[in-house]
Order: structure tokens, then sequence, then C-alpha cells
């Protein structure tokens, strides 16, 4: 088994060659401290604790060697066993076409991991749904029935029912070549309007007492600069102007770049945070490893750009992990998950009656510019909406407090006392 990996690791070029007799040295010697089968994914549990040891003998990039090894191995293996199954599976080679052939213009039109996640998801629960083994055998009526099925039989949201359609929209347009517009123009479900949750000054300086270190700042930005969560995470080294207290949005929703502002009360948050980001980007750098990610017409022009500092994550995480849609070991961004967690604990903490989430952040960065009397485009250009009907909604939540409007009952009580 050790062989093949070793030829895999050349064949794809994951590691540079000189270390791949290092990252076999490193698997085996796990499997045998722990007395491993050859063969079997290398549980979690005995891959920390393997870790662990080599901190108290070993340097810091041999360490991040090893787990890399390590995660490259249990991926390694992982691809074998899917290849093995999809062997046997014969009746589902033409879904597996499709959903290759899925991904491939997702990734042509350069949508975003989750939504490229989000469409292939829905696309294996249809082809179960309708129980048909041939795609070109499906028709809108097919698609008709799956939103039913979910209206009726799942009771999902409205907004999950037209998330469901625009993925199947999609594959039967560039996929499938099959125009559904008019057959489905019936389909689409009315999503209702909601006012956003927003939280107050009080509420989210409580909310950062009971946060700490790297999600602390990341929270205070969100919140400062009006970020979405994503646009946080992506953030590079070289998209803070500290100086102009100006921050640069790459690549925001809708692929489009904005500027907004940068607070200074984080800016010397962000002086202390950089260094730690710094010592990330040298190890990466000492041990060879691809740059991080790029958008995908500056990795061509510019292979190697990705190595340079200025490109580096703002909020790098501190394990390498493998790049989903290319395979390549790297350093990415801290994932969101986390975070979240960390976010909600604090609202928990903060004892706040909301439904807050980080996304709330945004929310009340906006309406908070909104009440000090902000004019409306400026939001929207600091936010990155296309159109002035979404900035328009958080006038919903402050026009009662803007036009000074009371109670009749507050009128009534204060007569009865006079």
């Amino acid at each position: 088994m050790m062989e093949p990996f070793e030829s895999w690791l050349a064949k794809t070029k994951h590691v540079p060659p000189k270390s791949i007799p290092w990252f076999r040295r490193w698997v085996e010697t796990c499997i045998s401290e722990f007395s491993l089968v050859t063969g079997d994914p290398i549980p979690r549990s005995a891959g920390m604790a393997f870790l662990k040891s080599l901190n108290n003998r070993h340097d810091d990039w041999q360490v991040l060697q090893a787990e890399q090894a390590l995660k490259l191995y249990n991926y390694y293996l992982s691809r074998e066993r899917h290849s093995s199954i999809g062997s046997q599976q014969k009746d589902s080679l033409n879904l597996e076409a499709i959903l290759k052939r899925t991904r491939g213009i997702l990734r042509l039109k350069h949508r975003s991991l989750s939504t490229e996640r989000t469409y292939l998801s829905w696309l294996r629960r249809f082809a179960y749904f309708t129980q048909k083994n041939r795609p070109e055998a499906w028709t809108a009526e097919d698609v008709s029935s799956f939103l039913t099925h979910l209206a009726v039989d799942r009771k999902v949201s409205a907004s999950t029912q037209n998330q469901a359609l625009n993925a199947l929209v999609f594959v039967f347009r560039f996929v499938l070549e099959i125009n559904l517009d008019d057959q489905l123009k019936t389909v689409r479900a009315a999503t209702s309007r909601r006012l956003p949750v927003v939280l107050t000054s009080e509420e989210v300086a409580s909310i950062f007492d009971h946060m700490t270190g790297t999600h602390r700042l990341l929270a205070r930005l969100i919140n400062g600069s009006g970020l979405r969560l994503m646009e946080a995470l992506r953030l590079r080294v070289q998209d803070v102007d500290l100086q102009k207290g100006v921050l640069v949005i790459r690549s925001g929703k809708g692929n489009k770049d904005r500027s907004t502002v940068l607070p200074q009360t984080i800016i010397s948050d962000l002086k202390e945070h950089l260094p730690h980001s710094k010592r990330l980007h040298e190890e990466d750098r000492k041990m060879e490893l691809p740059g991080v990610e790029l958008p995908l017409s500056l990795s061509r022009k510019y292979p190697n750009a990705g190595t340079e500092w200025r490109w580096f994550w703002l909020f790098p995480s501190r394990s390498i992990s493998v790049d989903p849609r290319s395979d390549t070991v790297r350093r990415h961004h801290i994932h969101p998950t986390p975070f979240q967690r960390a976010f909600k604990k604090a609202v928990r903490q903060a004892d706040i009656p909301k439904h807050a989430t980080v996304h709330s952040l945004r929310h009340s960065f906006a309406t908070h510019l909104l009440e000090k009397g902000t004019d409306i485009r400026t939001i929207q250009k600091l936010l990155g909406h296309k159109n002035l009907d979404t900035t328009m909604i958080y006038t919903h939540v402050t026009n009662l407090n803007m036009l000074g409007i009371t109670s009749p009952l507050d009128h009534l009580y204060k007569g009865i006392g006079s």
C-alpha cells in the first residue's frame, strides 16, 4: 500500500519529489507506533496523538510536514475506495457523469464552492426522487413533482424550494441543454420579506466582551466594515490599508470588488495580528508548500503569485488542508464553523434574547449608519448591494425612531398623570 501511495504522490505532484520519502516515513511511523493496519485510514485520535508526540522532539516545520503526510494518506485511501465503489455501480455512471459535467461548468462560471456543493446536493436528491437511471429521461414534470414534494411532504421554506429550483434549472440549461423557463414559470414559490435582526450598540459590545483572540477581531471587523462572513474570511494582507483606513473586498457577492471603511479602533489589533499570519506564511515557504488559492485568471498568468506575502490570507488557518477543487495541499483561511460557534456562544453568554447570527453584525452596521444620518446610497455602496431596494429594508427598522413617533398609549398615561 505504501508503494502505490508514493507513486500517487509523485504522479499528482502534491509535494516536492525530495520530500516524498519523508511523507512515507511519517505515515509508516504513525502506523507502527499505534499498531494500525496498513491500508486503513488513520483515526483522527491516533493522528493527533502522533503529532503531539512529535512536538517534543522535532521542529515545527517537521510536525507540519507529518500532519500533511497523514492528511494526504487518508485522502489517497478515500479516493481509492471511492474509485473501487464507482466501478462496481455501473447503473450510477450516468448520474456521476452529469455531476462531473455540472461541477465543471460551475467552476467555468466561477461559482463559489458553497454554490457548487449546494447545486450538486440538490441534483443528487432530485435523481433519487425520480428513480430514473438515465438523466436524459428527466422532464419538467419531474422537476415540478420534486418541488411539490419538497413543499408538501418535506415542508421546506419558500427560499429552500427556490434554491432547489435554481439548481435544477442550471443543470437542465447548461448541462442537459434544455430550457425550462417557459415550462416552470408558475412553479417558483413566493418568498416573504422579513425584517433583519439588528443588535443595539450595547448588545454588540456585550458580545465582543465574551469573545477572545482572532474570533473577537474578526467579529469586530465584520461589524465595523459591514462585511459578509466569507468576505471577511477571504481577505488578503494587501486588502487592508492601515494608513488610509480602507478595506478592499475582492470578488464579493456577484463577483464584484468594492471598498469599505476600516474602523480606526481595530487598527492596532490588526497590527498585532499580522505578525502571526506572517509566521505561518514563512513556515509554508520553508516547507515549500504551494501558494494560497488565487483567482483563476491570476493563477494562470502569475503561477507563483500565491507564494507572495501580499496575497496571503489575513486570517489563515493554523493547519494545512487539501483544496477540494484542485486537490492541492496548501493553507486555507480559517473555517467559518468554529467562528460561528464562538459567536453563538457569546450571544448566549451575553444573555441577548434575539436570534442573532454573524450576519446580524452586518445588519447592525447598516442600521446604525442610517440612524446617524448616513445617506442610503452611501450605505448601498459600502454593503455592495446591487439594488437599492435591498438596502431600503433597513429603513423599516429605523424609521419609527428617526421620526420620533410615540405610542398613543404613552400620551394617554401622560395625560392621566398630569
